[in-house]
């Protein structure tokens, strides 16, 4: 193996012959050190020596980046290694090891909450839920979100802004921030204004700090007792629903009444499916026409438990006649002007294909239809019942017919609360639509709406 003094010309002169995968120079000056060439024109100083009768090589560096003065110094140092025995390969593979543990450790001490919460979210997104086998819904996702969001910013509606979360509060805090005494007191200040909310973001922090608690980037740094001191559960307020948020028997009359008279007959509808069929309102609103079997009567409905497969419940007499008005609306065609009109725009008219549609909103389904609704209580003169309200209307009233609270439970989309429940009832919709038609004839019966099922096969429209 020849050698020769290394000098700048004879490094920049130095290249790789063709046909040959690498050509190296050998420095005699200092033992060990090399010049490899490769056929693309690359080269670096490389190290080389026997260590316990196996030839080892390790790279230096580029030329460009290295001095011939730099290159000799580093291979002495390394020649070093080798006399005492030591591989320069494992060093250094230490040395790397060393230090991104000590990058992870400056991290953990500097990272935020909110740098763990979407780490948070991404396994959330990613992992299968342990309790359901199965991924979880976007809806839990955007929970999860919008509890951390920091508000402010332009509605999609209205105008206005929106809110922050209530775990916004937490998120710019260092995650060793997050003791007891800085839980208790962010509960304690959330819990004046939105208690329910306080509670539900409680349970989801605590179910955060759990999963921090497990992984390697993140364990250690939130002590135990941040979620469970009695600091912390001492200002824990309890979850409860609304109270009052519900229609009684005896205001079924004043509400019907008021809602049939909604000018928007798809307003109108919505809000009476809302109640005779219990759905969560934006499972009504995403209801597609393919979702309706109108020959048979039945309706597929996107389920916030049963995410995969939804769920069918019956469509029920009354609600039948009124989504067949919706579906001659929803396919009869604008006039020759508005066609025209449509035209020129370079478009052209095809039905919606959602049920509840609107020509205003953004997704072409309907999307604030509480106004409405406020405006239908005024005129009743009913205290107010929110959109959800009327799902627990339908559960609260269907217990006049004495309908089995699973079958309500079926038709609502509730997870089973009991293991018979879970494991032993498989109810068939031919049940289901039994007691569904008995608890909407009962209802229309209390808000004096004289209603022949017969017209609803012949499409018509119901009278009071």
């Amino acid at each position: 193996m020849a050698k020769i003094n290394f000098t700048a010309a004879r490094v920049a002169a130095h290249t790789c012959p063709k046909g040959q995968a690498q050509a190296f120079l050998w420095d005699g000056k200092t033992p060990g050190l090399g010049l490899r060439a490769t056929p693309g024109g690359a080269k670096s100083y490389i190290f080389q020596a026997k260590l316990n009768g196996t030839t080892i090589r390790v790279t230096i560096g580029d030329t460009r980046s290295w001095t011939i003065d730099k290159a000799q110094g580093e291979a002495h140092r390394l020649q070093i290694l080798v006399d005492d025995g030591q591989d320069p390969r494992e060093v250094r593979a230490e040395q790397r090891a060393a230090h991104e543990a000590r990058k992870v450790e400056a991290r953990r001490h500097i990272a935020t909450v909110g740098e763990a919460w979407a780490d948070y979210l991404e396994y959330l997104r990613t992992a299968i839920s342990p309790k359901t086998k199965k991924s979880r819904s976007p809806r839990y996702l955007a929970d999860h979100a919008a509890l951390a969001t920091p508000g402010g910013e332009p509605t999609k509606r209205g105008g206005g802004k929106t809110v922050r979360g209530p775990l916004a509060p937490l998120m710019t805090l260092k995650l060793s921030s997050l003791t007891a005494n800085t839980v208790a007191e962010w509960l304690e200040d959330e819990a004046r204004e939105r208690p329910t909310n306080a509670a539900h973001a409680y349970r989801l922090l605590k179910a955060f700090i759990r999963w921090s608690a497990g992984q390697d980037e993140y364990a250690g740094i939130i002590l135990p007792d941040a979620y469970n001191s009695p600091k912390v559960t001492g200002v824990l307020p309890q979850s409860k629903s609304k109270e009052g948020d519900c229609l009684q028997r005896e205001q079924l009359p004043a509400w019907f009444d008021a809602v049939r008279k909604i000018k928007n007959p798809v307003i109108s509808a919505y809000l009476q499916g809302l109640l005779i069929t219990g759905a969560r309102r934006e499972e009504l609103a995403a209801l597609k026409w393919i979702d309706l079997d109108l020959q048979w009567r039945s309706m597929h409905i996107s389920d916030k438990v049963q995410t995969e497969t939804g769920r069918i419940i019956p469509l029920t007499p009354f609600l039948h006649s009124l989504l067949l008005d919706l579906k001659r609306i929803n396919d009869t065609p604008p006039n020759v002007r508005q066609l025209r009109r449509l035209k020129q725009r370079g478009e052209k008219w095809q039905p919606s294909p959602w049920v509840f549609a609107s020509k205003t909103a953004a997704e072409g389904k309907i999307a604030e239809p509480r106004i409405a609704h406020a405006n239908a209580l005024e005129v009743a003169g009913l205290p107010h019942v929110t959109l959800h309200g009327l799902r627990r209307s339908f559960g609260t009233l269907s217990e006049w017919v004495e309908c089995p609270v699973g079958v309500v439970a079926q038709i609502q989309g509730h997870a089973p609360s009991a293991i018979a429940e879970k494991h032993y009832r498989r109810r068939p919709l031919d049940l289901l639509r039994m007691w569904h038609v008995r608890i909407e004839a009962w209802m229309l019966d209390q808000a004096g709406i004289a209603f022949d099922p017969a017209d609803a096969a012949k499409g018509l429209r119901a009278v009071k």
